[in-house]
């Protein structure tokens, strides 16, 4: 059986799962409030204990860098370890991942209809290929092209300096400056880059919104969920600017990512915001701005596109990693046994 975890700040969910010639069945699955516990073992522990089943590998995908077998996770007063885990367990095939690494070793798991391409007509070439992830934070990985499969590895890109393209973009890193200093792509590709972007313009003279929206946002727990929802709906308008200012600078910012990793196998956008603003993801407005590089332009135009439509992919990718795991013990215990 293998174990295995998806660990974010706010919920973790929790697998088991079966093996058999490659193939991965789920046999259980449980989502569990990260703050409810005071550790991951902790966690697992309550989870194991409606079965006692044997674990013959585990892997865990956890939001935050993985330094040394060891992270701690944004907005969580633990951390994780691998070490840790691996003495709870009591086995030594214990693996701990970056959840955008994780969501790579998930991307082969997943059937078409659990995507959407924002570039059809477009086929994956054999080279490089990266995802990038919008959701609490902002997450990157690569997976390299070795010439007969891909090897995900871990990023942090989300925390370079944001680049602006144009005067309004400008003026919207010296807004943030003056209030957060340094000013890096997360601060606005991310979940509260729409009430940092719908501030600014207001701030700045694009118009203070309707009543109607004024009124949602002063009562709002989540004045990022108010403001994404209008500009879908089409009730405010300085809402539907900020969709379309945040929609092109996450589409410039993949495609510096296309660049960065020449990723002529595609670029996969994952994360919990894409598929909730899907619509605006498909309008053109992203893939122009992923598009326009310049004299780099005729590269970037070839490469595919996808919205990964799974929320549980970072979990199926930490499961498939997991079972490589214990497939490559499988087999040096048999070397052992032969010699």
């Amino acid at each position: 059986m293998i174990l295995a975890a998806d660990v974010g700040g706010t919920k973790t969910i929790l697998g088991l799962f079966k093996t058999a010639r490659g193939r991965l069945d789920v046999s259980r699955e449980e989502v569990f409030p990260s703050h409810a516990f005071i550790s991951l073992e902790a966690m697992v522990e309550d989870f194991l204990s409606r079965g006692h089943p044997h674990i013959a590998a585990a892997s865990v995908g956890v939001a935050g860098p993985v330094v040394d077998g060891r992270s701690q996770v944004v907005n969580l007063p633990w951390s994780v370890d691998r070490k840790r885990l691996a003495r709870a367990l009591g086995i030594d095939g214990v693996s701990l991942l970056n959840d955008l690494e994780a969501s790579a070793w998930g991307v082969p798991r997943l059937s078409a209809r659990k995507m959407r391409t924002l570039t059809p007509g477009l086929r994956s070439r054999p080279g490089n290929a990266a995802l990038i992830a919008a959701g609490t934070g902002l997450g990157m990985a690569l997976m390299f092209w070795d010439g007969r499969r891909h090897h995900p590895s871990a990023g942090e890109g989300g925390h370079q300096h944001f680049a602006p393209r144009d005067d309004l973009e400008i003026a919207l890193l010296r807004y943030l400056r003056r209030r957060t200093g340094r000013v890096s792509v997360e601060r606005l590709v991310c979940g509260s880059g729409f009430s940092a972007i719908y501030t600014f313009l207001t701030e700045n003279g694009w118009g203070s919104g309707s009543r109607e929206m004024r009124r949602r946002l002063a009562e709002a727990s989540d004045p990022n969920a108010v403001i994404s929802e209008a500009a879908l709906g089409g009730v405010d308008a300085l809402a539907e600017k900020t969709m379309q200012m945040f929609v092109s600078i996450y589409g410039a910012v993949a495609g510096d990512l296309a660049l960065l990793t020449k990723a002529t196998a595609g670029v996969y956008v994952a994360g919990g915001i894409a598929p909730r603003i899907l619509p605006r993801l498909t309008d053109g407005t992203f893939i122009d701005a992923f598009r326009d590089k310049g004299r780099l332009s005729s590269l970037v135009e070839k490469i595919p596109v996808r919205v990964i439509l799974e929320p549980r992919t970072a979990l199926l990718g930490a499961a498939a990693h997991a079972m490589g795991v214990a497939a490559t013990a499988t087999r040096r215990n048999r070397t052992r046994r032969r010699t």
